[in-house]
């Protein structure tokens, strides 16, 4: 063995080939979980079972990048690490003027921030998907995927990208759904309630009571001259439907309000390493026994379920679907408020032919989804753009990024409703977890539109609202509108 100092690390001594050195340092690795140390060109893995250290100098490798995940913990959750050597094209040699590290890869997803995402993605999102489309953030603990056909693919592809996992935060608070199952059981939880949202069963069940529920929520706000979207509007009218769609009997909804509150926030608490409160199972035993009530006293959709599922698994699914109805329609309908108020051209010319209220529907969609994420965990390894994924690895297919992609949408940031392929939108998924209610979805935000476009005179954008933000669920936190009340 050579005498020589080992790069980076202040050392002299014999110091192994390079070949021995990676083997020790991957054998080590695999039994511990790697952190990336705030100062210093260094991986340190550190062990589960004693303290022991090693430190992966960059000198010590050949020629090329190596990529080194490893597993954190039980619960199978791995980190991933490029790290860069001697001779890799991706790397500085020499510290820069911006600070950047010698010996650092230099990536655009390098630094990005969860308030970045929440804030503002677009400008992020969009180097992203010119520069890595598949690229591991820091951040979100996972690798975030930002071109539209690489999406698609992750999504259609349940094989090697699922959503049943251990990790999965809502099966946690709610149990086995539609919603964190695949192959067989996902569709034997998913057909019963997909048949009654149909298109042609949509129109048949549900329009007539969507449209006056609309209705009567514009006219209670008219002789005010002013309103708030999102609260006065889009969001009891994602509840009412929901409480309609699903045939919950006697109950207000307010109390579904309630539940769907406490759930949510128990899906949160458990996502951010927390465990299920009192108040959460509370929401979900009163939601089980109204279910049970509505299954023995009509002949609904929740009756329907039941003779092909069990009454656990009938609950499961209605929680999912509260969850979507609620959360996602008030986003989409508060968004296309938005969208409408700050494009003047657009929405005259909505005002003047209302058959444009389906495109611009379908724009906003693109625009801004609701749910700007879906999240899935690799089977098997697996390449993706080019970039090796380890199986257990998160997987992000960025919904807001896809539908910006200028490869498909040209002028991908402009509201324009005269797009000629509008509905290449991916915001409602694809492959078998495509959203079961984006029929009623779009029926829902039209009948408020064309309801306040009926009774609010002229109405327009008031100062105090505030643009669309959200890691996960984005919208407009508070968009207020006012007219001449008559």
């Amino acid at each position: 063995m050579e005498t020589r100092p080992w790069p980076h690390t202040g050392r002299t001594g014999r110091m192994p080939p390079p070949s021995i050195v990676r083997a020790l340092a991957w054998r080590r690795a695999r039994r511990g979980r790697l952190v990336r140390r705030k100062t210093g060109p260094t991986l340190t893995a550190i062990h589960s079972a004693a303290e022991t250290r090693v430190r992966i100098a960059f000198g010590a490798f050949r020629a090329g990048p190596v990529l080194v995940r490893v597993r954190e913990g039980s619960e199978g959750r791995r980190g991933a690490f490029a790290v860069p050597t001697i001779g890799s094209s991706n790397i500085r040699e020499n510290a820069s003027s911006d600070g950047h590290p010698p010996g650092k890869p230099v990536s655009v997803a390098d630094g990005i921030t969860l308030e970045q995402l929440d804030a503002d993605p677009y400008p992020v999102l969009a180097r992203l998907r010119a520069t890595e489309p598949v690229a591991w953030v820091e951040a979100l603990g996972g690798w975030l995927v930002t071109r539209r056909d690489l999406c698609v693919e992750v999504m259609r592809d349940v094989e090697r990208f699922t959503v049943d996992d251990p990790r999965f935060s809502t099966a946690q608070v709610v149990g086995p759904s539609m919603l964190s199952l695949d192959g067989a059981e996902h569709r034997r939880h998913r057909d019963p309630f997909a048949k009654a949202f149909r298109r042609g069963e949509v129109m048949r069940r549900f329009v007539g009571q969507v449209e006056q529920e609309a209705r009567d929520l514009v006219e209670g706000l008219r002789p005010a001259g002013e309103a708030e979207i999102r609260r006065q509007l889009a969001g009891p009218l994602a509840v009412r439907v929901v409480v309609h769609a699903l045939g919950l009997l006697d109950v207000e909804p307010s109390v579904v309000l309630g539940w769907y509150d406490r759930i949510v926030a128990a899906v949160d608490a458990v996502s951010a390493g927390g465990s299920v409160d009192d108040a959460a199972r509370r929401a979900f035993e009163a939601l089980d026994e109204h279910v049970g009530e509505s299954i023995e006293r009509s002949d609904g959709v929740l009756a329907e379920a039941a003779a092909r599922l069990e009454r656990r698994e009938v609950v499961s699914n209605a929680a999912v679907m509260m969850f979507g109805g609620i959360e996602t329609s008030e986003g989409m309908t508060t968004s296309l408020f938005w969208h409408l108020l700050t494009s003047p051209e657009q929405l005259a010319a909505v005002r003047a032919h209302r058959a444009l209220v389906a495109s611009a529907i379908e724009e906003s969609l693109r625009l801004e989804p609701a749910a700007s994420r879906v999240d899935r965990y690799a089977t098997v390894d697996v390449e993706l753009g080019g970039v090796r994924i380890r199986r257990g690895d998160l997987v992000i297919a960025s919904l807001t990024a896809a539908n910006r992609d200028p490869a498909v949408f040209p002028d991908p940031d402009a509201f324009d409703i005269g797009r000629p392929n509008l509905r290449e939108h991916v915001t409602f998924a694809q492959g078998p977890h495509t959203c079961v209610g984006l029929h009623l979805a779009r029926v829902e935000t039209g009948a408020a539109l064309h309801a306040a476009l009926d009774a609010w005179p002229e109405f327009e954008l008031d100062p105090r609202s505030s643009p669309p933000r959200g890691l996960v669920f984005r919208k407009p936190r508070a968009l207020h509108v006012r007219w001449a009340p008559g």
